[in-house]
């Protein structure tokens, strides 16, 4: 019998990982398991990390189910997303990972690679890989400027 009690719901705050998020919660609603959601950054300028790590992290809480009997943690980490989601996945016992992709193929795929296949390859547990539906017109990852606020 497969029993999930944590399940890994890492974003990267596209319509991609919108679309996994509801498959995540769902999984967690019928199996009553614990959700963390998780958004791995890189800073683009070291020296606004501080003020981006804050950024993000305020965003990533804005993600709760609306079922409040599901149990959410939220986690902020930075480095490479596939090596940071399937560590976190190793280090914290997950039974499932629930993934949105953005379903690049050829080309595209080989200079981009794809963080979706890196988890599925490497992770410790299962991976649920989410794609949009057929025919969906694919959306950019927003791209935030972070502005300094002045004191």
């Amino acid at each position: 019998m497969f029993n999930v009690r944590t399940i890994l719901y890492p974003t990267d705050f596209s319509s991609f990982s919108t679309q996994a998020y509801f498959h995540a919660v769902g999984l967690a609603e019928n199996y009553r398991a614990k959700l963390t959601v998780i958004y791995v950054f890189r800073p683009r300028d070291p020296s606004r990390s501080a003020m981006e790590r804050a950024y993000w992290l305020e965003q990533l809480e804005t993600i709760r189910p609306t079922n409040a009997k599901i149990p959410v943690t939220h986690v902020l980490l930075e480095g490479d997303a596939a090596t940071e989601i399937v560590r976190f996945a190793a280090d914290t016992k997950t039974d499932v990972i629930v993934m949105g992709t953005h379903g690049r193929t050829g080309a595209e795929r080989e200079l981009m690679g794809s963080t979706a296949e890196h988890v599925m390859r490497d992770a410790p547990c299962s991976v649920m890989v989410v794609k949009m539906p057929k025919g969906t017109p694919p959306a950019a990852r927003p791209h935030v400027e972070l502005i300094a606020q002045q004191a």
